[in-house]
């Protein structure tokens, strides 16, 4: 396998995950107030939500492993912050998918109007 193949699938991995983390509603809510709010604690996170914290770790812990947000300590509280990279990568993905379709389309329509 090349090493281009290699990334691709990787890449194509990493994006899955970005993908089924943010199939929860409530970790796209908790992405969605990381990347508008800044850093926050799971105290904040949970604030007004009726969202416990152990389910709001729990999500965080998704989050974590798809590289959507990154805790620190800070203290002795956890910040939580958004890293854009992934989605990002995930928009790049569905924009190549996108341009892919576009060239069956136009392919289509030309063989169509011949």
């Amino acid at each position: 396998m090349s090493s281009a193949t290699r990334n691709r699938r990787s890449t194509h991995v990493r994006t899955a995950h970005v993908f089924a983390a943010l199939g929860d509603s409530t970790r796209l809510s908790l992405v969605s107030r990381l990347s508008r709010d800044g850093p926050a604690s799971i105290s904040a996170l949970t604030a007004g939500t009726g969202i416990t914290r152990q389910a709001v770790s729990k999500h965080l812990e998704v989050l974590e492993q798809s590289g959507l947000v990154r805790g620190s300590r800070r203290g002795r509280e956890r910040l939580w912050e958004f890293r854009r990279g992934p989605v990002d990568d995930a928009r790049e993905q569905l924009a190549r998918i996108s341009a892919q379709w576009d060239d069956a389309i136009e392919r289509l329509r030309a063989l169509v109007e011949e």
